[in-house]
C-alpha cells in the first residue's frame, strides 16, 4: 500500500474532467465526379514527451455531404496544468479500406483542448488547411464538460401523416436528435436510420446515454427534426418539435405525441395544422395499471397510531403514500388509480373487509392521481373503524384476478401495499403470490413504522424464491422497502427522493421483461429500413 510520501502531487497527472468534443465542418472540397464528398474526422493527440501525434479516434463518415454534423463524439480527460495538442484532419472516404492514408485528404487543424474549452460558448471555428491553393472550408468544435450521469434510455419511436417529400413516392424518414446549449445552438447527439417510402414510419428501438441526450440535466431541451432522406445529401426537412428527457422518460405512452412542425409552412399557409406527429410506438409500449392499497390498523385518533391524523404533519401512511406515489404515478398512463384499504369496519353496519375502496365507491374504485388517494385516505380514516386482522391474501388475490383477464402483454400491474409489518394470514399470501407470479404483475411493498420486517423480506424472494405446498414462483415479484430507511430521525423529511425512487423502482423492470419473455410478447417488429450505412458509415 502506498504511503502519503510516495504521492507526488507534482508529476502525477490527474485529470480535472472529461470534456466531449463535438465536430462538425462547413463547406468542404468537393472531390467525388458524381456527387459530393464521404467525409470523415481523424483527431490525433500529440504525446508530451516525444511530440509524436497518435490516432486518438474517428467520427463516423457521413454521405454525400459537404457540411456534415457528427454524431460520434471524442471524450477527452482535461488536464488544466497541461498544454494538450490535438489536430483535426478530414478525409474523403471512396473506399472500404481503414488505412486513412488511402484516402482523398480535405484538410486539417491543429489547436488545442483549452483553446475549445475557453472559446465562447465552448465553441471554436477553425479554417481547415493544407491543400495549397484550395479553401479547404471551416471546421467547428464544440466541448461540454460531462456530468457523472450514467443513466441509459432505451425509446421506440413512430409517425402518422408525415408530410410527402417524394415525387414518385412517398417519404423516406429519419429523425435527428439534438440537445440545446446556453448560446441557443444546439449538439447533434442521435440519428435514427432511414424508413423507406412510408408516411407512417416505426423506427427500430434505440439505447441512448441520458449524458449524450442532455447531459444530466433532465429538463434541457431536446429538439427532435425529422427529415425526408434523399440520395444526394440534400435531406428534406419535413418539420422539428421539442421535448426533454424528463418529458420523454415520463411519456412513453399512447398520450405523449408530438406535433411536426414546420416554421415556413406554418408562415405561409393559414390553414396549416402540421406536417404529422411522433411519439411512442404503442405496439411496444403496454398500459401499466398501478393499484393502491393501505393497511388500516390502531387508532387515528392516538398519537401513537401511524395513522394519526395530526393538524401539524403527515402521518408515516401518508409519507408513503405521497412519496411512494409520486414516483411511480408517472408510469401510469391515466393516472386513475384504484385504491383500497384492508383491515376496518364499513358504515352503516360495521362489516370487516379486507378489500375497502377508500373512495368508498365499489364499483368505482379509482382516485384521480396521488392527490385523489391521498384525499380519499384521510376520507376513509374518518368514516371506518379500524379493524384487525391484517389479511394480504384477499387483495392479492382481488389484484390477481384482474391481471388473469389479460395476458397478452397490453398491460401490466403494479400493485402497491403499504403496511406496518403484520401479516395474519402469511400462509394464505404465500399462497396468492405463488399463484400471481404467472400473471402480469409486481407487488411493491413498502414497510412503515419500526417494527420488524422479517415476512416483508421472505415474500421479497431475493435470497429465496417464495414457494407454497411445494410449488416455487414462477417469478420474483416482490419488492419489499423499508420506508424508515428514508426519512431523518424525527420521521417528518424524506432524505433521498432519488435512493427511494431507485430501490422502490429497481425490480420492476425486470420482473415486467421476465414476464413478457415467458410469454413471447415482443414488439411489433419495425418496417423494413434502409441499412445504417446510408447515414453512418464505419471505417
Amino acid at each position: 500500500m502506498a504511503s502519503i510520501g510516495d504521492f507526488d502531487p507534482l508529476n502525477t497527472r490527474v485529470p480535472a474532467t472529461k470534456i466531449e468534443v463535438t465536430v462538425s465542418c462547413r463547406n468542404l472540397l468537393d472531390v467525388d465526379t458524381f456527387s459530393k464528398s464521404d467525409p470523415v474526422v481523424v483527431l490525433y493527440l500529440q504525446a508530451v514527451g516525444t511530440k509524436e501525434w497518435r490516432e486518438f479516434g474517428r467520427t463516423e463518415v457521413i454521405d454525400n455531404t459537404r457540411n456534415p454534423d457528427f454524431v460520434r463524439k471524442f471524450v477527452l480527460d482535461f488536464f488544466f496544468e497541461e498544454k494538450q495538442n490535438l489536430r483535426f484532419d478530414v478525409y474523403n472516404v471512396d473506399s472500404r479500406s481503414c488505412n486513412i492514408s488511402k484516402h482523398d485528404f480535405l484538410g486539417q487543424t491543429f489547436c488545442t483542448l483549452g483553446e475549445i474549452i475557453g472559446s465562447t460558448g465552448g465553441r471554436l471555428e477553425r479554417t481547415l488547411s493544407g491543400i495549397p491553393g484550395k479553401k479547404c472550408g471551416v471546421i467547428i468544435l464544440t466541448a461540454e464538460e460531462l456530468s457523472n450521469c450514467r443513466d441509459i434510455a432505451t425509446m421506440q419511436l413512430c409517425a402518422n401523416k408525415l408530410d410527402k417529400k417524394d415525387f414518385f413516392g412517398k417519404s423516406d424518414p429519419f429523425l435527428v436528435f439534438y440537445r440545446s446549449n446556453e448560446d441557443g445552438t444546439f449538439t447533434i447527439c442521435h440519428k435514427t436510420e432511414v424508413i423507406k417510402n412510408t408516411l407512417n414510419p416505426v423506427w427500430q428501438p434505440f439505447t441512448i446515454p441520458v449524458r449524450a441526450l442532455c447531459n444530466g440535466d433532465y429538463d434541457r431541451t431536446v429538439k427532435v427534426d425529422v427529415y425526408d432522406w434523399d440520395r444526394d445529401g440534400r435531406h428534406d426537412f419535413i418539420g422539428e418539435f421539442t421535448t426533454s428527457y424528463r418529458e420523454l422518460s415520463r411519456g412513453q405512452n399512447q398520450f405523449n405525441v408530438y406535433e411536426v412542425l414546420n416554421p415556413k409552412k406554418k408562415g405561409k399557409k393559414k390553414k396549416y395544422i402540421n406536417s404529422g406527429t411522433v411519439g411512442f410506438c404503442p405496439s411496444s409500449c403496454f398500459l401499466l395499471s398501478l393499484i393502491f392499497l393501505c393497511v388500516f390498523k390502531g387508532n387515528p385518533s392516538q398519537p401513537t397510531s401511524l395513522h394519526y391524523m395530526s393538524p401539524y404533519q403527515m402521518n408515516a401512511y401518508a409519507m408513503a403514500l405521497k412519496a411512494v406515489g409520486e414516483i411511480i404515478q408517472d408510469y401510469d398512463s391515466d393516472k386513475l388509480f384504484p385504491a383500497y384499504g384492508f383491515g376496518a369496519k364499513l358504515p352503516p353496519d360495521g362489516k370487516i373487509s379486507h378489500a375497502f375502496p377508500l373512495n368508498g365507491d365499489g364499483d368505482h374504485p379509482n382516485c384521480v392521481g396521488i392527490e385523489g388517494v391521498l384525499e380519499a385516505y384521510f376520507q376513509s380514516l374518518r368514516t371506518v373503524q379500524l379493524y384487525g386482522p391484517t389479511n394480504f391474501a384477499p387483495v392479492i388475490n382481488k389484484v390477481a384476478n384482474c391481471a388473469a383477464e389479460i395476458t397478452d402483454g397490453s398491460q401490466y400491474f403494479v400493485l402497491l401495499m403499504i403496511t406496518d409489518g403484520v401479516i395474519s394470514d402469511m400462509v394464505q399470501t404465500k399462497e396468492a403470490v405463488v399463484n400471481a407470479a404467472a400473471l402480469p404483475l409486481s407487488i411493491i411493498i413498502v414497510g412503515v413504522g419500526p417494527a420488524e420486517f422479517d415476512a416483508m423480506e421472505e415474500l421479497d424472494g431475493d435470497e429465496v424464491r417464495v414457494s407454497s405446498r411445494g410449488r416455487l414462483a414462477e417469478r420474483d415479484i416482490v419488492q419489499f422497502v423499508p420506508f424508515r430507511d428514508y426519512v431523518d430521525r424525527s420521521g417528518n423529511q424524506v432524505l433521498s427522493m432519488a435512493r427511494l425512487a431507485k430501490d422502490v423502482l429497481a425490480e420492476i423492470p425486470d420482473q415486467l421483461l421476465s414476464f413478457m419473455k415467458s410469454r413471447g410478447v415482443e414488439p411489433r417488429p419495425a418496417l423494413s429500413s434502409s441499412p445504417l450505412p446510408e447515414l453512418h458509415r464505419h471505417i
